[in-house]
């Protein structure tokens, strides 16, 4: 199944307590049908001394907001904006917002 986000995009946050906030998808779970949105989310880790990290303590680290929570940033309005999927004359699956504005290519089409 198609998803409507992929790592890279600018996504609006729909739901929850970050609702309006924007940020970029650092990783795309699809397994569980998450993503870990950049800045969003955040939480305490408590982390024990290491070489890395001699001091040890919390650090802020992000958690996972559903996808379906999500909404990609539409380049045009700047707001977040449904997807739907068409494929070109070429046979390019394209992400288009309902406005028409096309918001990124998601498989090309094979050689022949």
């Amino acid at each position: 199944m198609a998803r409507h986000v992929k790592k890279g995009d600018t996504v609006e946050i729909k739901t929850g307590v970050n609702k309006g906030a924007t940020g970029k998808v650092m990783r795309v779970i699809p397994e569980k049908d998450r993503v870990l949105v950049e800045g969003v989310n955040l939480a305490h880790k408590h982390v024990r001394p290491t070489q890395k990290n001699p001091q040890g303590g919390r650090i802020r680290i992000e958690r996972p907001i559903h996808i379906s929570n999500v909404q990609p940033v539409n380049p045009k309005s700047s707001n977040g904006s449904r997807v739907r999927f068409d494929t070109d004359a070429k046979g390019n699956k394209k992400r288009v917002a309902t406005d028409g504005t096309e918001i990124g290519v998601v498989t090309k089409a094979a050689k022949k």
